[in-house]
């Protein structure tokens, strides 16, 4: 049983559609994947351990904090720069507080510039891996441990690089169900005293 032209066309359509919708649907992960591998647009490498060499020469590192519009907290970094050695692990710290009579919920965004020198900043621990919940009035330091890999030496862009600059965008998120659930609760307690 041949089909005719019509259905020939229409069954074509859906595929394309079908294959459309599937392209964009990976295109995010896809995409996230390609940044984490090359470091492309800023995006940091993450390890589990310091780096095993550690070089005479020094590389600068700036700190940049910002927020986006509506987020309620004051965010700073603590030092806005610091030098050390290429390997060397860097320890420095983001304060953060909430000045407000309410939890607030956030989550911080990051990249570093120049963007040639992403992939060879190398993140070991960050607060930038998990969502933070700043109680009302609460003021909290947060670390970030990091290095920048000896590599970047000899790769062939990125080797001009003398600053690296880390900046780290907080946004408000929703609060998780468990604080959720007890926000309610915290005001009532506030009314009736």
């Amino acid at each position: 049983m041949e089909m005719d032209a019509k259905t020939k066309t229409v069954t074509r359509l859906v595929g394309v559609v079908l294959l459309m919708g599937g392209l964009a649907w990976a295109s995010v992960p896809f995409y996230d994947w390609f940044c984490r591998v090359t470091g492309f647009g800023g995006t940091t490498g993450v390890a589990s351990k310091a780096s095993g060499e550690v070089l005479d020469k020094t590389i600068t590192i700036r700190f940049d904090a910002s927020k986006e519009n509506g987020m309620p907290w004051k965010f700073k970094p603590m030092v806005r720069e610091m030098e050390l050695r290429i390997g060397e692990t860097g320890l420095a710290f983001y304060e953060a507080y909430n000045p407000t009579d309410r939890p607030v919920a956030g989550q911080a965004a990051y990249n570093v510039t120049p963007y040639e020198a992403g992939g060879f900043f190398t993140k070991i621990d960050c607060f930038c891996f998990t969502e933070q919940v700043l109680q009302p009035g609460e003021r909290v330091q947060m670390p970030v441990t990091f290095f920048v890999d000896p590599e970047i030496v000899t790769d062939r862009d990125a080797k001009y690089t003398h600053t690296i600059t880390l900046s780290y965008t907080f946004y408000e998120i929703d609060l998780p169900q468990e604080q959720a659930a007890l926000a309610p609760e915290q005001e009532t307690d506030k009314k009736l005293n």
